[in-house]
């Protein structure tokens, strides 16, 4: 029997999809080893069930009114001492922006191998765990295996691995290994700018995204209105984005974020390489754009050829209609 697997856990008020992704998977990949879930944070301890419905053996707990706000370095500090002190076979964390930062700190303080933006995971009868990541803007998709032995670490890309709900109950425990000196800076707040989505991009089941075929930012409404009434996130493309549209936390593509929803809908967007590698691995991709030659439409599931600004409009009352 090995030292187990661990999830770092994160979340907003609950568990986020991500975290329960990693849980699924972990709980799927340890057999009969223990899965445990490190959590930190204010008030995170009833997170605990959760984490358990979704496979936690045990749920590691530090829970402190300090740690309300989240500093990297402090962050980095209580993983990389728990870690070092349990030393867990495998380490999942989701490959969100905190995630990722946090994964690779803890990592090079540690000297741990690490696979980022993991979209699937096994292990083999020598018992060495294998990921499989894409690589050279998603054109490839690799299957590393860790050299190491002992911990490892990976990130997962949110939204694609599946959900499975388990029985355990998640022991909980509490850790404390102290409060580092903060050399950095806490996050007191995020403002978005702009029409805001109550939906998280990188974990959405349905983005809907927006390119220069809006014209001009005062059009964006139309896209915002669509998603509100699918329940889904807001995205755009690098032009958008570069003109001041839309801020950079809507976008989609290489150098943006790279969701993987149920379903995409492409309004407007021509379907530029840099795009395409954001939002290629969706479920179910829509386009929607005046240009039957467009790029777009050479990956999309289903394409509509014709203005959008006669297409968003109808389209979105009829899904109103139909959904009252």
């Amino acid at each position: 029997m090995g030292n187990g697997i661990w999830v770092i856990g994160e979340g907003k008020g609950e568990l986020s999809r991500a975290t329960c992704e990693c849980l699924s998977e972990a709980r799927r990949l340890a057999g009969e080893e223990k899965v445990s879930c490190l959590l930190l944070g204010s008030g995170v301890s009833s997170w605990a069930g959760q984490a358990g419905k979704f496979g936690a053996d045990e749920v590691l707990v530090c829970d402190n009114a300090e740690l309300g706000k989240y500093n990297l370095e402090t962050w980095a500090h209580l993983v990389a001492a728990a870690v070092d002190s349990k030393k867990p076979d495998l380490v999942l964390v989701p490959a969100t922006t905190h995630g990722s930062e946090l994964a690779a700190r803890v990592a090079a303080r540690l000297g741990l191998g690490l696979a980022s933006e993991v979209v699937s995971l096994s292990r083999g009868d020598d018992g060495q765990f294998r990921a499989v990541r894409p690589m050279f803007a998603g054109k490839v998709r690799v299957t590393v295996r860790f050299k190491e032995n002992g911990t490892r670490m990976a990130t997962v890309r949110p939204n694609v691995l599946t959900l499975a709900e388990t029985n355990r109950s998640g022991a909980v425990s509490s850790l404390d290994f102290g409060k580092p000196e903060k050399t950095g800076a806490d996050m007191v707040s995020v403002e978005t700018r702009g029409e805001g989505s109550s939906v998280d991009l990188s974990e959405a089941s349905i983005v809907v995204s927006g390119g220069r075929g809006l014209k001009g930012p005062e059009n964006f409404h139309l896209v915002h209105t669509l998603a509100e009434v699918l329940g889904g996130a807001v995205g755009a493309s690098r032009m958008v984005v570069d003109a001041g549209w839309k801020e950079h936390s809507c976008q989609v593509g290489q150098t943006g974020r790279v969701v993987t929803p149920d379903l995409y809908i492409a309004v407007g967007i021509s379907g530029a390489i840099q795009h395409l590698v954001g939002m290629q691995n969706a479920g179910c991709i829509v386009a929607i754009n005046n240009n039957p030659e467009a790029a777009i439409f050479k990956v999309a599931d289903y394409g509509l050829v014709g203005d959008l600004f006669e297409v968003l409009p109808a389209l979105t009352e009829e899904l109103k209609r139909s959904r009252n």
